[in-house]
């Protein structure tokens, strides 16, 4: 999937999850633990957002994986939609979704907006 960013709403998205980030810090750690396993599994950051806003990952799903680490995955995904203010991530996530999850879960990383405007393959 092709996204497309601007450095307005790269900005003000970062600016969200900063907000997000002080009002709830505890989760915001957990959201970035799930990025870093993300990460560390070499899975698609398109593929947690999806899971995380109960959508469909459809071409995003890890191809040549066992079973068990997918159903692993899964459930650290749904430890984290059970936690109680998960509404208000999902509510960040739902409202940039145009810029993809790949481009939120960098910036929540800490990274800087500018390194992420322009057109880009979403993973």
């Amino acid at each position: 999937m092709l996204t497309l960013s601007n450095i307005n709403e790269l900005n003000t998205a970062k600016a969200e999850l900063n907000v997000f980030q002080r009002n709830h810090p505890e989760l915001f750690g957990k959201f970035i633990d799930m990025i870093y396993l993300t990460r560390a599994l070499h899975f698609k950051y398109q593929y947690m957002g999806c899971l995380l806003m109960d959508e469909e990952p459809g071409e995003n799903t890890p191809d040549f994986v066992y079973g068990s680490v997918l159903r692993l995955y899964k459930k650290e995904i749904q430890q984290l939609k059970n936690e109680a203010e998960i509404q208000s991530l999902k509510d960040i996530l739902a409202q940039y979704k145009q810029n993809g999850y790949a481009k939120l879960s960098l910036l929540a990383l800490g990274q800087n907006p500018e390194t992420l405007v322009g057109p880009t393959l979403v993973q």
